[in-house]
């Protein structure tokens, strides 16, 4: 119990402040988190608090913060274990949302590993979409080709 005496003038005020402990063990409160790509389950962990970024910044979610849904921006996702180990995940934007003790995230590529690891693992991600583009330009391009050819023949023989 902690007390202070305070006068102002003729009046004297007593302020009493009493901390009372909570009844009984502390509830510990886990989130489960999963991460999904196109074709699998990434991740699916419990965990105590995730920390992401979204086109309006940095947010930090807790086991009691309210539902959201939100958009997320490339960058690095941390989180902590319930035995207070943070890890980190490189993704490539996506969604996420909160219900009750669910987080779950939605994104196209994901790569897990420690901090100092993930710049490598996120250049071969880059360097892997750079890869996968350009193929799909060169058969959109192959496709493009082969309709102005046929359709060119179309009209010659219409």
């Amino acid at each position: 119990m902690h007390i202070r005496n305070r006068n102002i003038g003729s009046n004297q005020w007593r302020i009493s402040i009493r901390t009372v402990p909570a009844e009984g063990p502390r509830e510990t409160v886990h989130m489960k988190l999963t991460i999904y790509q196109t074709s699998e389950i990434f991740l699916n962990e419990e965990i105590a608090r995730v920390t992401a970024e979204s086109p309006s910044g940095s947010f930090c979610m807790l086991p009691r913060h309210i539902d959201i849904a939100t958009a997320l921006v490339p960058g690095i996702l941390s989180y902590k274990t319930p035995d207070g180990r943070e890890k980190f995940v490189a993704i490539n934007g996506g969604i996420l949302t909160k219900q009750g003790d669910q987080v779950a995230i939605a994104t196209q590529m994901a790569v897990k590993g420690e901090l100092g690891a993930l710049k490598k693992a996120v250049e071969k991600m880059i360097s892997d979409i750079d890869e996968r583009e350009r193929r799909t330009r060169t058969a959109v391009a192959r496709l493009e080709a082969d309709f102005v050819k046929r359709f060119m023949e179309f009209c010659k023989n219409a």
